[in-house]
């Protein structure tokens, strides 16, 4: 009888407890959320972590669940992709026009294969779906991540997901708006040849460059990142600029289609300015790092009287 009036009971009152939950859904979210980004991690040197991989079963399982748990946000970010991708077909045209601009517009291109039409507006249509996916893609890794990071740099890493979005788009525009107008028309008149570009040439090289130099735009974020969570000093920065430069200009050689002075002497410089915003973001991250660190006070003798 008792069981008969209970569920009674919970029929009369599920509209309720529904209502109520659905109200109460949000600020237990927030709850959860804030309680995941103030819990410490469990702290546990390298070395007696591969020891115990080596000789503990339940570690072994552990880290079979965090490869499980990478692939599980490796393939919800492929599924954001490829939604975005899909639906960027709608201004897929539109945009290709835009980036045809600086040589007059689509009527001036070719397509000499059959296939290439199409080729051309799925790669256009796949740099747009990763343009716009990249918060949500960079917001999984951060996810994955943020269970072994501590409460100040799981916040940073939260924080910094606009900012690496905003600086792969500028690093995009400043390629297309700067970059493109200057290196098109040299390589447009090396020579006295008529120029009759390939749409998939032209299209390949335009967004291959964009998004290279868009991911370039993200590393003062990531040097600030690792700085802050002690994985770079900027004293090794500063000291190794010379060497940097030098990479940088072999990086520079190898994604502009020529080696001329010109091109390199464009990709080369905005990438030295950031490598020089870099360390002073990376001083930054230090000074912050210091203050945030838990003075330990050193241990009283206690004097026997």
């Amino acid at each position: 009888m008792r069981k008969f009036f209970t569920g009674i009971w919970r029929v009369l009152t599920f509209p309720f407890r529904l209502i109520f939950n659905i109200i109460a859904f949000p600020f237990r979210a927030i709850h959860r959320f804030y309680k995941f980004l103030n819990t410490e991690p469990d702290e546990r040197p390298i070395a007696d972590l591969f020891a115990d991989i080596a000789t503990q079963k339940e570690v072994r399982d552990q880290l079979w669940d965090q490869v499980d748990a990478f692939r599980m946000h490796l393939l919800r970010s492929v599924a954001a992709l490829a939604l975005f991708v899909i639906a960027s077909f709608w201004f897929t045209t539109p945009l290709m026009e835009f980036l045809a601009d600086p040589v007059g517009g689509l009527e001036k291109l070719q397509a000499i294969e059959v296939t290439e039409e199409i080729g051309v507006f799925m790669r256009v249509a796949m740099t747009s779906g990763i343009a716009v996916a990249f918060p949500y893609i960079a917001f999984e890794f951060w996810l994955f991540a943020a269970p072994g990071l501590k409460p100040r740099e799981k916040k940073m890493g939260l924080v910094g997901i606009p900012l690496a979005s905003l600086l792969f788009l500028v690093g995009m525009a400043f390629t297309f708006l700067i970059l493109l107008p200057a290196a098109l028309p040299f390589l447009g008149s090396f020579t006295t040849i008529s120029q009759f570009w390939s749409a998939r040439e032209y299209f390949t090289f335009v967004t291959g460059l964009m998004i290279w130099i868009g991911l370039f735009f993200e590393f003062p974020l990531v040097i600030y990142v690792l700085t802050s969570i002690g994985l770079v000093k900027p004293k090794f920065l500063a000291e190794q600029w010379r060497l940097a430069v030098v990479i940088i200009a072999v990086i520079a050689a190898a994604i502009t289609p020529t080696v001329d002075p010109v091109n390199m002497g464009l990709v080369m410089a905005p990438m030295i300015l950031l490598y020089f915003i870099s360390i002073g973001l990376s001083y930054l991250a230090y000074a912050g790092r210091g203050k945030n660190a838990e003075p330990q006070e050193p241990a009283s003798d206690v004097e026997l009287g």
